[in-house]
């Protein structure tokens, strides 16, 4: 499949959707993230681009009290699944689209939402430059990611992405007028087969195999603390 120009595939969704939908019921069921991002700016009312859409889970909760909602997504199969998802509720589109090109009018956005798109802050820059183009004066944009630095799933993360420096990542961000939330929430899976299915499409394999063997060392089970960075920066 030929990539747009600058888009790196996610070794994760792209490959494995359905096992990717497991792992978005699991993430944060006490609703932190959305806590966090609505006590910095509110989108009732206003319009959400969901940057990095995937598959569409999350545009149907905005669309809940946004006045409209895009979603943006480079991979052609997660564009077709995001539009099935969302097909009854008119004010979500999903359109084809990168970060660095957003197919998006100049200053038509209230509130940005990039979740897992963003990750490792630098080389996000042409995306930053769209941002700057397509929202409005007022607007919020919020970028979630891993933070390295706190929780279990930190510590795997750190094993799977040694040369990712969370200090670094943190520098970053500041320095480009973001501010940091941070968050800690929780995986919960109905099973621990199902733990086991998200981790082996999260790490290499030898990095599965380690995160698998040290979550049965400290007693297993279906739950996992998950230490998150909200970014926030208003315009």
């Amino acid at each position: 499949m030929k990539l747009p120009r600058g888009v790196v595939p996610s070794p994760n969704i792209w490959e494995h959707p359905a096992t990717y939908e497991v792992e978005n019921h699991a993430f944060d069921p006490d609703g932190l993230v959305f806590a966090a991002m609505a006590a910095k700016a509110s989108w009732a009312d206003r319009v959400v681009l969901d940057l990095g859409c995937g598959s569409g889970y999350h545009l149907p909760y905005f669309a809940r009290t946004a006045s409209r909602v895009v979603g943006v997504e480079p991979h052609p199969r997660l564009v077709t699944l995001a539009r099935r998802r969302t097909s009854a509720l008119s004010q979500i589109s999903v359109l084809a689209g990168t970060a660095q090109q957003l197919p998006l009018p100049d200053a038509s956005v209230d509130v940005v939402h990039v979740r897992w798109a963003y990750f490792f802050g630098p080389g996000s820059e042409p995306g930053l430059r769209e941002l700057d183009r397509v929202v409005r004066r007022g607007a919020t944009a919020f970028v979630i990611d891993n933070d390295a630095s706190a929780s279990t799933f930190g510590r795997w993360f750190g094993w799977g992405y040694p040369k990712i420096d969370a200090a670094a990542v943190e520098r970053f961000w500041a320095r480009h007028g973001w501010t940091r939330t941070p968050v800690t929430t929780r995986w919960s899976f109905g099973t621990e087969s199902d733990l086991e299915s998200v981790v082996r499409i999260e790490f290499d394999p030898e990095t599965a195999e380690k995160v698998l063997a040290d979550h049965r060392a400290n007693g297993g089970g279906t739950e996992v603390d998950y230490a998150v960075n909200v970014w926030s920066r208003d315009w």
